[in-house]
């Protein structure tokens, strides 16, 4: 087994990854995991942004996308839906960071013999794990007709994990265009065909004469399997570019290799 890396990073040069999550205190990079073949391990860096120690329990976590982009914790796959944790070992599955202290947890695949083609996903879950106080150190209040009640929230952070196997046969059109003048807001749906998910920015173009102004940008938009459709909505940047009534709206949605899965216009009237 690898030996653990536990070092220190200046903060200063945490908060440049753009690739980063950031919850509470810990901050991760990358912000989701992709296996597509090319590589059977992968780390996750865990960085300690507060001001005191913390530790976390990390473990796998189920989850359907709805239509809306929400997500609902499930236990049983849906239909099309395959998880990717029983093919997947991690180390170690519980962590313990000083302030501005980082750590790396790896993943690596496991019996992939036994997957069929297209895509896994599950969700890799960081669950703060609250120091206990010996019993009898708790303040006891002298006042006999007084209740006291203390409620702790437990922070969690989660991020997916996605294994691909097989050629992807995925392709995306985007439907079902509206767009709001009087509150500058465009509606749109991502539409999904094939075996794998999409994950990419969404950018908005205001065309006029020989005018062109980029208006909307949305990072970080998915689509992920089994979902069909994903129904999206915005509020564009620069209202006062638009003039109404003249011009389109050219949208694109790309990945964050720049590769584009789908792109149309939009006629403003």
């Amino acid at each position: 087994m690898t030996k653990n890396l536990h070092y220190l990073l200046p903060l200063a040069l945490i908060i440049t990854f753009q690739t980063a999550f950031s919850q509470g205190d810990l901050m991760i990079m990358p912000k989701r995991l992709v296996f597509d073949g090319s590589e059977r391990s992968q780390e996750i860096s865990l960085a300690n942004t507060g001001n005191d120690s913390a530790t976390y329990a990390i473990s796998f976590i189920q989850y359907k996308m709805k239509e809306d982009g929400g997500f609902e914790q499930i236990t049983e796959p849906e239909e099309g839906q395959r998880f990717a944790d029983r093919y997947l070992r991690y180390y170690p599955r519980r962590v313990s960071l000083a302030p501005n202290e980082a750590q790396t947890v790896r993943l690596q695949l496991t019996r992939t013999g036994e997957m069929t083609e297209g895509e896994y996903r599950s969700h890799l879950y960081f669950r703060a794990v609250e120091e206990q106080k010996a019993l009898g150190s708790e303040d006891i209040s002298e006042d006999k007709d007084n209740i006291s009640i203390n409620i702790r929230t437990v922070f969690g952070i989660s991020i997916p994990v996605i294994i691909r196997n097989g050629k992807s046969t995925t392709d995306v059109e985007l439907n079902n265009i509206s767009f709001s003048a009087k509150e500058n807001i465009l509606s749109l749906d991502i539409e999904r065909k094939g075996n794998m998910s999409v994950y990419g920015n969404l950018v908005v173009e205001y065309h006029a004469d020989s005018r062109i102004s980029e208006v909307g940008l949305v990072k970080g938009i998915a689509v992920y399997t089994p979902n069909l459709n994903r129904h999206f909505s915005f509020r564009l940047q620069t209202p006062e570019t638009i003039e109404p009534g003249k011009g389109k709206l050219v949208i694109t949605y790309k990945g964050e290799d720049g590769k584009i899965f789908a792109k149309t216009d939009h006629e403003l009237q």
